[in-house]
């Protein structure tokens, strides 16, 4: 009978405690990889933007080879650094069950638009719907980031990897 009890409290409590809340996330960022974050234990997907792989290389226009994903990533970390908490609107859970969203510095900033328009993110138009091809542009006549140089796009980089289809 204890047991079924316990069962039954574990079971009610599955079904009215989310296992994650799908509203903001709050608190200070540390950077996973160049679009992606992790705040209070959640691991946050930037949304609409996608930054160079952690391993990925870039040219520069010399042609020397360089570790975009690593810059990316670096740049993040010290843009977070400038105006702590971050704060995350929900938009999605992603296939990996991440949260996916939009996110803010403490100073108001939107960092998912910072990195596309720093150079370090490109607009990902197949989720963003094109609400940072302003930012891309700038970055781009600016020769921002990878801008400044060659690249392949990271959702052809992860694609060669897996040896799959891309997804871009």
């Amino acid at each position: 009978m204890r047991y079924a009890h316990l069962l039954l409290t574990v079971l009610l409590l599955g079904t009215v405690l989310p296992a994650r809340a799908a509203g903001p996330v709050v608190g200070r960022a540390s950077v996973v990889d160049g679009d992606t974050i992790e705040v209070g234990g959640e691991r946050i997907r930037l949304h609409g933007v996608d930054a160079p792989e952690s391993w990925q290389r870039c040219k520069e226009a010399d042609g020397t080879s360089y570790r975009c994903g690593r810059e990316a990533a670096v740049a993040l970390d010290a843009f977070l650094a400038e105006s702590r908490p971050t704060r995350c609107e929900f938009v999605e859970r992603d296939r990996f069950k991440r949260f996916v969203g939009v996110c803010f510095r403490a100073d108001g900033r939107e960092i998912n638009r910072w990195l596309v328009e720093s150079g370090n993110a490109l607009d990902w138009e197949r989720y963003s719907k094109g609400a940072y091809a302003d930012a891309q542009q700038i970055a781009r006549t600016r020769g921002a980031g990878i801008w400044r140089g060659t690249f392949q796009m990271p959702c052809l980089v992860r694609a060669e990897r897996a040896k799959r289809e891309p997804s871009c």
